[in-house]
């Protein structure tokens, strides 16, 4: 009997592209595709197609960080302002803010922007200066600056005009958000130097930004389509005694209440050096989760294993014909890209398990 997570599961190419630089988005039919220092955005058909070169693209300062919109502009988060571009990298509105705390690097924003699914509203997280000692938390890279409490601000898409605002507990290094696909709760997520990950659900409806609820030490990482329940992972993080934990969880969205629950180590092929990095629903059914092993005797590898999305089982690992790396790009659709070398590859569940977990025969693609 193979160990949990370790059946097979086949996959099939689609297609597969030069690429470059990494997918940063899929939305409102475009692709973006970061190359360093700009965005380059396709028709995503097209794009999947091979089609070359993109419909437009648009040059960003250093460190910036770009979410693209429905409409085809960006949102664009820098170490000291927040600003929207059009598709021609025309500026549409730009919003001053203190600077990030940056250390011995130059200050940046920590998460990228985040905008509703109507398209009217962008999320953002900002940092807040004070002069007041007694106020200032220390942020282990910035002991000569005092930083308040964070502030996440809802904008405006059009105006860039505050709609809300309310300050959290957070000094962020890091941010994530997700926005639900009704637009009635937006999760947050910040890491904090020495308290790792603090995740909040949020009602963006109300002038406040009401909390209906949190839980610490879990990223958000996406929700279920066509579902009220929302994805979330834990990482080993060495900080405090005992809390090398890598888990899986599933939340409902309107309260954040726990209502599944996985622990990753059961995967790993060395528990204490094995690191598990994101998970992404594939569909209604499968959630796809990446990790790094160090299978005894042999060199590491990066592993993909599919989940049953309800019940966040293990219903195996994923063979690719070759390497893969822990970039992946879903497409909404049950597909999925990876980038290895430069080629972005497009794939599918060659046959899905059973929601059982049995693993079906199928046209499998090889070992990873």
């Amino acid at each position: 009997m193979s160990k949990k997570g370790e059946a097979p599961v086949g996959v099939t190419l689609i297609g597969e592209r030069a690429t470059p630089g990494p997918v940063v988005a899929v939305t409102g039919g475009r692709v973006a595709i970061d190359t360093g220092d700009r965005v380059e955005v396709y028709e995503q058909q097209a794009f999947l197609a091979g089609a070359r070169p993109a419909s437009y693209a648009v040059r960003l300062p250093p460190h910036a960080k770009a979410t693209l919109a429905p409409d085809g502009s960006f949102i664009v988060a820098e170490g000291a302002a927040v600003r929207a571009l059009n598709a021609d990298g025309s500026t549409r509105w730009k919003l001053p803010h203190d600077p990030w705390h940056g250390g011995t690097r130059e200050p940046r924003a920590p998460g990228f922007p985040a905008v509703s699914p109507d398209g009217k509203i962008v999320s953002v997280l900002t940092p807040t200066l004070v002069d007041d000692d007694s106020r200032a938390v220390l942020v282990y890279d910035e002991p000569h600056r005092g930083y308040g409490r964070d502030t996440l601000l809802l904008l405006d898409a059009v105006s860039g005009a505050v709609h809300a605002r309310r300050q959290v507990p957070s000094v962020a290094s890091g941010a994530t958000q997700h926005w639900q696909p009704d637009g009635a709760t937006l999760i947050l997520s910040c890491w904090t130097a020495w308290y790792s990950w603090s995740t909040w659900w949020i009602d963006p409806r109300t002038d406040t930004l009401g909390v209906r609820g949190g839980t610490a030490m879990r990223e958000v990482s996406g929700s279920l389509p066509g579902s009220a329940q929302v994805l979330t992972m834990r990482r080993a993080e060495s900080m405090t005694h005992q809390d090398d934990c890598d888990e899986l969880a599933l939340h409902d969205a309107m309260t954040g209440e726990q209502v599944a629950l996985f622990d990753l180590e059961e995967l790993a092929a060395d528990p204490d050096y094995d690191e598990f990095d994101d998970a992404y629903a594939l569909d209604a059914e499968h959630v796809l989760v990446t990790g790094k092993v160090h299978p005894r005797g042999q060199a590491p590898e990066v592993r993909h294993w599919l989940f049953a999305a309800v019940t966040l089982q293990p219903l195996g690992r994923l063979r690719y014909p070759g390497p893969v790396s822990e970039e992946v790009t879903p497409l909404g659709d049950g597909t999925w890209l990876t980038r290895q070398g430069g080629q972005l590859h497009h794939w599918a569940l060659a046959e899905p398990p059973g929601a059982d977990g049995h693993v079906q025969s199928g046209t499998g693609a090889g070992r990873n």
